[in-house]
């Protein structure tokens, strides 16, 4: 995911509505701004978590503190995507709800699948499942249905744009997320969006413009060039640091395009505009 230059703090816990108690991973960070969010959901004395951060002790001892002062336990962890932060506290949540099932798209041993569409429930909270590659290949998001509002995994972010593995599996998935719901969305990092569809548009629209300009460098440059050489030309606002993230992403905005026809791969893994390259 990308770093926004600067950062809104977040309390590390905050109720942030009626049905859901944010709690940060306490992993911040250059990728994982203010560190990973995790979100206890529902009413009554058994709830459903989303995501488990990485494993971090002040996470396990905030959320163990929330459970105490709600008088509540945890019956169901559900996990957007396989990426450690996300998963890495799973141990310590056992440790104190030993009888919580672990719901995961792809599950490990003892844990049990999460199917697209899938349903879950608990006191004032119903979650729809909703199957969106792109950031990893088993991402979910999760509609709350009392709110019309998703969280949103890190497919779409609080801050800045997110990383992905495959573009077009990834704006695909945008475009499908757009129409499940139409209020706030409730991001894997950042803070809360209060218009979650269009903050998707704006994602679906930034990847657009990126396309044209990583096309339309390929013409200035005039020649083959490699995805770092584009990067300096596209990136020229972001840091030095991150342009290794950056080359990745422009990696994947080239696959697409040669799928289209639209650019060719040379050797030395360089990059041309396509009807050049027949030549």
């Amino acid at each position: 995911m990308s770093m926004a230059t600067q950062l809104p703090q977040i309390p590390e816990v905050q109720r942030i509505s009626p049905l859901i108690i944010r709690i940060l991973g306490g992993n911040a960070g250059q990728f994982t701004l203010q560190g990973t969010n995790t979100y206890l959901v529902g009413r009554g004395p058994s709830r459903l978590l989303l995501d488990t951060g990485e494993g971090k002790s002040s996470w396990s001892h905030c959320l163990s503190s929330i459970l105490i002062s709600e008088s509540t336990t945890i019956s169901q962890a559900i996990i957007t995507h396989w990426h450690p932060d996300h998963v890495g506290g799973v141990k310590d949540l056992l440790s104190f709800c030993p009888n919580a099932t672990i719901y995961k798209h792809d599950p490990a041993s003892g844990q049990k699948p999460i199917y697209d569409c899938q349903i879950f429930e608990t006191e004032g909270a119903k979650l729809r499942a909703f199957h969106c590659p792109g950031h990893t290949a088993d991402h979910m998001a999760f509609v709350l249905e009392e709110e019309n509002a998703m969280f949103t995994g890190d497919n779409v972010l609080g801050h800045g744009t997110a990383v992905f593995e495959d573009l077009a599996v990834y704006l695909d998935s945008l475009s499908r997320m757009r129409e499940q719901f139409h209020g706030r969305a409730y991001p894997g990092h950042g803070a809360v969006i209060e218009d979650g569809r269009t903050r998707i548009e704006e994602y679906i629209a930034h990847r657009k413009q990126r396309e044209e300009e990583i096309l339309q460098a390929l013409r200035d440059i005039g020649k083959e060039a490699t995805s770092m050489e584009l990067v300096k030309a596209v990136y020229k606002d972001v840091p030095s640091n991150l342009h290794v993230p950056a080359a990745n992403g422009v990696v994947q905005v080239l696959r697409k395009l040669e799928g289209e026809g639209k650019v060719a791969q040379c050797q030395h893994e360089s990059w041309q505009i396509a009807d050049k390259a027949t030549l």
